[in-house]
């Protein structure tokens, strides 16, 4: 999806943007082993185009090319850990000349958006129709992201009850598709008020959601032990999307905010990647619990 803003003859710059992204997704706000803000780009280039992906990757990098992008904000670190090497013969690498070559600057908001409001969750938690969300784990008294509605994960009311089987094909409906889909954990009558919500890796978030009094948590990345052990200990019901598609929707909101604050054409790259590529389903078993036969 591409928002338009009526050009002007005075385009606003690198610098510009990346002002404004401070201002609305502070780094301040980014957890201490994150690496968000600005990455590589001109500060005084001109930008007419932007693209926002999740991944900076060479298919979106590329894909930035086609469309002339003058600057990427993506969601995850391109750089998260350090490197002793940007040649272009390593993966990274290789990205970084490639965004050098097109004049493509690169800012990243990643876990200061996590908990921004509106931020990553506040966008997912639209896509379920979520009333009134409240943060599943609000930011820490005295930190810097502290008041406002700012925190990890969202938790809201559906606008009316649904069975745990419902809510997963909901949300199937709702997201982006991959391979992946959704898949959903807990008795699927389960009656379905009250849920919780977590753009990308969410499990360490399963007591937040206890707490909070969900009767459904949404996240990415469940593991299995954590998970298993959860439900039983009576915990909400557990929906599982991919990590690519819990957090796709948070470019929607960040695309339009952008196009309304600046004269530039903002497009939302819609290039699934999430590395999950098939999904082969298992035939249908008789019950969600299998005794072991000997």
């Amino acid at each position: 999806m591409t928002y338009t803003a009526p050009p002007a003859a005075d385009p606003p710059t690198v610098a510009d943007l990346v002002a404004a992204l401070d201002e609305r997704y502070p780094p301040a706000w980014a957890e201490q082993w994150d690496r968000v803000g600005p990455v590589l780009g001109e500060p005084g280039q001109p930008v007419r185009r932007v693209l926002c992906v999740v991944d900076c990757v060479p298919e979106t990098v590329a894909e930035a090319r086609r469309r002339g992008a003058d600057l990427i904000v993506a969601h995850h670190p391109l750089l998260l850990r350090g490197v002793s090497s940007v040649a272009p013969t390593t993966y990274k690498g290789r990205i970084v000349h490639d965004l050098i070559k097109a004049d493509t600057a690169l800012y990243v908001a990643h876990t200061n958006a996590d908990v921004a409001s509106p931020g990553v969750s506040d966008a997912l938690a639209a896509r379920l129709d979520l009333r009134d969300p409240r943060p599943l784990r609000p930011a820490a008294p005295g930190s810097p992201a502290a008041g406002e509605g700012r925190g990890a994960g969202r938790v809201g009311e559906l606008p009316a009850p649904l069975r745990l089987a419902e809510l997963a094909e909901l949300a199937a409906n709702r997201l982006p598709p991959t391979a992946w889909g959704v898949r959903a954990a807990g008795d699927p009558d389960r009656l379905i008020r009250t849920v919780a919500v977590c753009g990308g890796s969410g499990d360490s978030f399963l007591a937040d959601a206890t707490a909070a009094g969900a009767d459904a948590y949404l996240t990415a990345d469940l593991r299995h032990h954590p998970a298993g052990e959860h439900l039983a200990a009576g915990g909400p019901a557990l929906l599982d999307a991919a990590h690519w598609a819990t957090e796709r929707p948070w470019l929607d909101e960040l695309a339009a905010w952008l196009a309304g604050r600046f004269p530039v054409e903002v497009t939302v790259s819609d290039l699934d990647t999430d590395p999950w590529t098939l999904h082969a389903p298992s035939p249908p078993v008789p019950s969600p619990l299998k005794e072991h036969q000997p």
